[in-house]
């Protein structure tokens, strides 16, 4: 239940033109500041998980490990992806929020 709500807001925030994914795209939405909350598939590499563990904490951006690279891509209609940015602040604190709620 809890991936659904995650996933759909995922969904919503591809809609609305505020979410990057991909690893350079990501990347540089961290680096200008533009990411609000960055998300790794579980599944990801360890070099592409710590590449955004080491970024986001000198950006000072959250950042959360869920899901696997095939869900994160159907979410956003997408392939495969590594990872996804948020880049809207509500949306961001949403997810978030999500995220944390116990099982």
């Amino acid at each position: 239940m809890k991936q659904n709500k995650v996933f759909s807001l995922l969904g919503i925030a591809m809609r609305g033109h505020n979410l990057v994914s991909g690893e350079l795209q990501t990347l540089e939405a961290i680096k200008k500041g533009s990411a609000m909350l960055v998300i790794i598939a579980e599944d990801a590499s360890d070099n592409t998980k710590k590449l955004f563990a080491d970024k986001c904490s000198f950006y000072e951006v959250p950042v959360y490990g869920y899901g696997t690279k095939e869900g994160l891509g159907r979410a956003i209609g997408k392939d495969l992806r590594s990872s996804v940015g948020v880049c809207d602040a509500g949306l961001a604190d949403a997810i978030i929020k999500r995220l944390e709620e116990k099982e």
